[in-house]
């Protein structure tokens, strides 16, 4: 059997690069090892399918701080707009939430799998699951298919690897398509966990004082050995068993692994800042106005409702302040402390629970090797890489799925006309 266009990987970007072959009129073959296509994008946005963003392009490629700016090509061509009419013709509706996240109205993830695949049904695209590719095969330094772990072989024109990184693995995503990258001569960059829970072993995180303690947009920094921030992000995050989580912990995460490389470093300092609004300054009045104010009250009760109550009674004690004390027995320089440990409380961590855990991997194909506006192999004519696979990364929030879908599309409609 002979197909214009075979792609390998049932994830978003495959899908779309099925979708986009077919629409030109090539006859393709998705083929995906697992027994389901879109597994990942039936459990994406928590179930419920952050398709994109609708932030300005410069937004979006500034929330993709891997090789985001190698999009500009592709967004030029195919973009986040672009990605919501595709889906609307396709009768998901879709409504905007809240930092341009755009969901489907239905709340439902699988009506969007289902509606993809509904579309590749209605293109004649044919499907072959259970079917785990071993190697690409080449001829002549061009594409010629690809061989089947069963033994057998499929010629084709074209090939798109959209066999997504290394995280979420249960979807399917094992890293499959970076040993064929190397055979056809691409160069993989080394592959990290990106939006990633961090590891402490701080005192504090082993005895779990403040596990299971959420706080409300905090300003989270990764500070580097002078002690400056490399990356803040305001937003909400967790206390662990193991260390920290949460949005804003998941969006530094890569910076705590950069620093260590970068640095040769066991720990990387973090920094907390509970009252990103206030400055220490004027925070440090506000306390001793407080303070004059209820002399004769407890120091824990006079600072009710400035921060969470477990994180309070923390900070004061870090503070060497005892909570029970009242409040004209406490000096102005604990108070000082204390207003610097509530805008910089700093703490160890020692990196990030592994690749497996991770929604995102850092790392895959060099974009250096792959043209822009196609997502073609400079090496190898008739391969195509897009989605994970590539080394582009993006925090969570519609960034990463809004890559895949895109650089799928282009691979996809460029294996088609290519193969011509």
């Amino acid at each position: 059997m002979m197909y214009d266009v075979i792609v390998i990987g049932g994830g978003p970007s495959g899908l779309m690069a099925a979708i986009g072959a077919a629409e030109n009129n090539a006859k393709v073959l998705l083929i995906d090892k697992g027994n389901k296509l879109g597994r990942k994008l039936a459990i994406s946005g928590g179930g419920r399918c952050n398709v994109t963003n609708r932030l300005p392009i410069d937004e979006i490629i500034r929330h993709i701080p891997g090789n985001g700016r190698f999009l500009y090509g592709a967004f030029s061509v195919f973009n986040n707009e672009d990605i919501i009419r595709f889906f609307e013709n396709l009768g998901i509706e879709l409504k905007e939430e809240d930092h341009g996240r755009m969901f489907p109205v239905s709340n439902r993830a699988q009506s969007v799998v289902d509606a993809l695949l509904n579309q590749l049904d209605l293109l004649g695209v044919k499907i072959k699951v259970n079917s785990p590719v071993q190697e690409l095969l080449f001829s002549n330094h061009k594409i010629a298919g690809v061989l089947l772990e069963t033994g057998e072989k499929i010629s084709s024109k074209s090939v798109v690897v959209a066999t997504g990184g290394k995280s979420v693995p249960q979807t399917g995503s094992t890293g499959d398509g970076f040993p064929w990258a190397v055979e056809a001569g691409h160069t993989i960059s080394e592959l990290f966990p990106t939006e990633v829970p961090v590891t402490s072993s701080e005192d504090f995180i082993k005895e779990k004082t403040l596990q299971g303690l959420s706080l409300r947009n905090v300003a989270l920094s990764v500070l580097n050995p002078k002690g400056k921030p490399l990356i803040t992000h305001q937003m909400d995050m967790i206390f662990t068993h193991f260390g920290i989580s949460g949005p804003a912990v998941l969006r530094c995460s890569q910076f705590v692994i950069k620093a260590q490389k970068k640095w040769k470093l066991d720990d990387v300092m973090m920094s907390l800042d509970a009252l990103p609004e206030r400055k220490q300054e004027d925070l440090h009045k506000d306390l001793l106005k407080i303070v004059k104010e209820e002399p004769k009250k407890a120091i824990k009760n006079a600072f009710k409702g400035i921060l969470p109550e477990r994180y309070l009674l923390f900070l004061l004690e870090r503070s060497e302040i005892d909570s029970g004390a009242i409040c004209t027995s406490i000096s102005s320089e604990k108070l000082r402390s204390f207003a610097q440990n509530c805008k910089q409380f700093r703490f160890k961590v020692d990196g990030t629970l592994s690749l497996e855990k991770a929604f995102v991997t850092g790392g895959g194909v060099s974009v250096k090797e792959i043209e822009p506006k196609t997502m073609a192999s400079k090496l190898m004519s008739g391969l195509y890489f897009c989605g994970e696979v590539l080394d582009i990364y993006g925090y969570t929030g519609g960034y990463n799925i809004t890559s895949a879908l895109v650089t799928g599309r282009l691979a996809g409609i460029n294996a088609a006309q290519s193969s011509k």
